[in-house]
């Protein structure tokens, strides 16, 4: 058996904003922007060098959904970006006024920090050691 996770679906208020901000502030690639329909669009975003797991931001379409934009896991981190040169990505995201929510920290394992999306969502910066 070969199986691997190929996206995972971000909930966001705006396909646009989110580009921007994934494109412009984290330097992801955008790997597809299909419209879909007059309200949905298929929209694919990967970090530089990502040969595994992408992001598809998904406008949120309804109420329910709505209250899940920036949220999506009851305010623990979220989501894991591996880095082969912390302080490089770091300053990165201080220069973009990207929200720091914990400073970097050296553990046993790697150099973690942790910052908030557009939305509020929390990310791990972490080079492993």
């Amino acid at each position: 058996m070969n199986q691997k996770i190929a996206h995972i679906a971000l909930v966001v208020e705006d396909y646009d904003e989110a580009i921007e901000f994934y494109t412009k502030k984290l330097n992801f690639n955008l790997i597809e922007d299909s419209v879909l329909s007059d309200v949905k669009r298929w929209v694919i975003v990967s970090p530089p060098g990502s040969g595994g797991c992408s992001l598809l931001l998904a406008k949120a379409a309804n109420d329910l959904q709505k209250s899940r934009v920036g949220n999506q896991t009851g305010g623990r981190v979220f989501l894991f970006l591996f880095t082969d040169n912390f302080q490089r990505d770091y300053q990165n995201i201080v220069d973009n006024g990207i929200q720091i929510v914990r400073k970097p920290v050296l553990e046993k394992w790697g150099t973690v920090a942790v910052f908030a999306d557009l939305y509020g969502n929390l990310w791990d910066l972490i080079e492993p050691l």
